[in-house]
């Protein structure tokens, strides 16, 4: 038989310390609420009464609103920087139109495994502090993608009749989008929608073949 602290417990009464709900829990709820309504426009009771506790039980795990807006922006940043740096180590030594597209698959992979955490990433703009530090951080990433982009095309390995920063631009705003329309309960898995972004962003940019190529239309096509 268990003799640990909750099995001691009176019957009906929650242990010392150990509010209705955890942090995760905490936490999942207030990025929903900070997207369904604005952060600026949430208070820690609207949160309180959606979970259905005290104030006091959503202070036990953070300190204030700010801090959830913190714990919620570092979730998205960490797993997107993360994503980044994998994908540029795992692809280490490859041309960097390769690294570019692992590191586009992964990113897209956090979003779709990450939704609301990167959703609401995407809709601050830097009213507090705590925003501008994530935006900053933001940039970062995206000046590492950027990067890729102005090294494949120097390369030769993207088209040479488009600017890299328009390229950059239109990755960007493609996976950003998926903010607004994926959903993960849906039919299309993660990896499924990693490889179909993949594939309409490069096999785009390739460059345009010369006149003497064979075709790939038509009888010719391979």
């Amino acid at each position: 038989m268990s003799t640990d602290a909750t099995s001691t417990a009176a019957p009906g009464r929650r242990p010392r310390g150990r509010p209705g709900h955890d942090r995760e829990a905490v936490l999942r709820t207030a990025i929903d609420l900070f997207i369904r309504r604005g952060f600026d426009a949430t208070s820690i009771s609207d949160l309180a009464a959606e979970l259905g506790v005290t104030k006091s039980a959503v202070y036990h795990h953070f300190a204030s609103k700010e801090a959830l807006l913190s714990a919620a922006l570092d979730e998205a940043l960490e797993g997107l920087s993360s994503a980044v740096e994998a994908a540029a180590t795992a692809t280490d030594g490859e041309r960097s139109s390769v690294r570019l597209r692992t590191t586009v698959e992964a990113a897209v992979r956090i979003l779709a495994g990450n939704l609301p955490a990167v959703t609401l990433l995407l809709r601050v703009r830097g009213n507090s502090a705590v925003e501008r530090a994530a935006m900053e951080r933001r940039r970062h990433i995206d000046e590492r993608l950027a990067a890729l982009v102005r090294q494949a095309a120097a390369d030769g390995d993207l088209r040479g009749d488009v600017d890299p920063d328009i390229v950059s631009r239109l990755i960007f705003g493609m996976v950003n989008s998926l903010a607004d329309w994926y959903r993960p309960d849906g039919p299309v898995r993660e990896d499924a929608l990693a490889a179909t972004v993949s594939s309409v962003l490069f096999e785009g940019l390739r460059p345009a073949r010369t006149s003497g190529s064979v075709s790939t239309t038509g009888a010719g096509r391979p």
